[in-house]
């Protein structure tokens, strides 16, 4: 049986599920936002460690700007909102990506929630925001730069966003598609990969519970017999 350490989710979906309900694409991010907490509280009452969730891409950035203004907006509301739920949870709020394109004022405020929530010991939710892992690894080589001889695969991670986070175990996609986006492709080298029709406002605690279950049941070789 394999234990489940490191979540990883592509949350897509929410746009086409608000258009299927005839509404804006922002009442989708919204509805989105509110089943990362319902996924993040099943997540750390199933005793898993790290769950990181891509929100914002590097790319997302090309989306109409009315999208993400709302998007933005959509952050800093949950950053006040669910502090309470993270601290009542013993849950670590945590981010990955290239802080320093958002505003002062949402950088500040990103920083109160990891402050705040540094002392706890449970699910540590990662937030993966202005986040491409192409930008990851460049960021990552620049910083190595410095080091006299060759870079090992050891200092390389330690660079990454990611230093200290282990390798993700199980990475899931909901909304249909059967592809990456640029999301931790170093870290998911050896994870196992389930894709679900299920668009994310839809996804539910049962669908991931079975997701699960069957991760628990497969053979992982990482390249071995």
């Amino acid at each position: 049986m394999n234990d489940l350490v490191h979540l990883a989710i592509i949350m897509d979906g929410n746009g086409r599920w608000a258009q299927r309900q005839g509404k804006e694409r922002s009442f989708g991010h919204k509805e989105g936002a509110k089943k990362v907490r319902e996924i993040t509280k099943y997540a750390a009452k199933m005793g898993i460690k790290y769950l990181t969730l891509y929100a914002f891409s590097t790319e997302n950035w090309d989306r109409p700007k009315a999208e993400v203004t709302v998007l933005m907006k959509l952050l800093s509301k949950y950053l006040h909102s669910e502090l309470p739920t993270l601290l009542e949870n013993n849950i670590r709020f945590d981010v990955i990506g290239d802080m320093s394109k958002f505003s002062a004022s949402l950088q500040k405020e990103i920083a109160y929630a990891k402050e705040m929530t540094e002392h706890c010991t449970g699910l540590r939710q990662v937030l993966a925001i202005n986040y491409g892992a192409h930008d990851e690894i460049l960021r990552a080589i620049n910083k190595c730069l410095h080091v006299k001889g060759e870079i090992t695969k050891e200092i390389l991670e330690s660079n990454l966003d990611t230093a200290g986070i282990p390798d993700v175990d199980l990475l899931l996609r909901t909304g249909g598609d059967y592809r990456l986006s640029n999301f931790l492709l170093w870290q998911a080298a050896y994870a196992e990969l389930f894709f679900t029709k299920t668009l994310w406002p839809e996804f539910s605690t049962g669908e991931l519970e079975a997701i699960i279950s069957e991760y628990t049941s497969t053979e992982r070789r990482y390249g071995k017999i």
